[in-house]
């Protein structure tokens, strides 16, 4: 079993930064991926970011391209998503996602992520 949990989300205005952080619970072996994405109410989860290990290889929406960035600190078991230049649109409960067999890091296809943390909630005012 793998734990994730996020934080650093939080209430900003529009054009400010945040910076999320997954933390995982126990080092995992082989190829993996772990993803960002995020659910605003009435709307299904999307992919926002994600990164494959161990190539750091890294995928973002169209949306997010040139405004986020996804890193990872491999030593402490944290992925990070950097959000410059927020929008109202980015709000949302952004949540972290582990898939073991990484064959869907770069469509981010949420289903297939084996394991989630609890979400983090990111609000964006105008």
């Amino acid at each position: 079993q793998v734990y994730l949990e996020e934080s650093g989300g939080g209430s900003v205005q529009a054009g400010d930064s945040l910076r999320l952080a997954c933390s995982i619970s126990r080092s995992t072996s082989g190829n993996y991926c772990v993803g960002w994405f995020r659910q605003a109410p009435g709307k299904e989860r999307e992919g926002v970011a994600s990164i494959y290990f161990p190539t750091d290889s890294t995928y973002y929406a169209d949306s997010v391209k040139g405004r986020f960035a996804i890193s990872k600190d491999s030593a402490k078991r944290i992925v990070y998503l950097e959000m410059q230049g927020l929008k109202p649109e980015d709000s949302g409960t952004y949540s972290c996602g582990l898939d073991l067999g990484s064959r869907y890091c770069s469509t981010m296809t949420h289903r297939f992520f084996d394991y989630w943390g609890q979400g983090t909630q990111v609000t964006v005012s105008a």
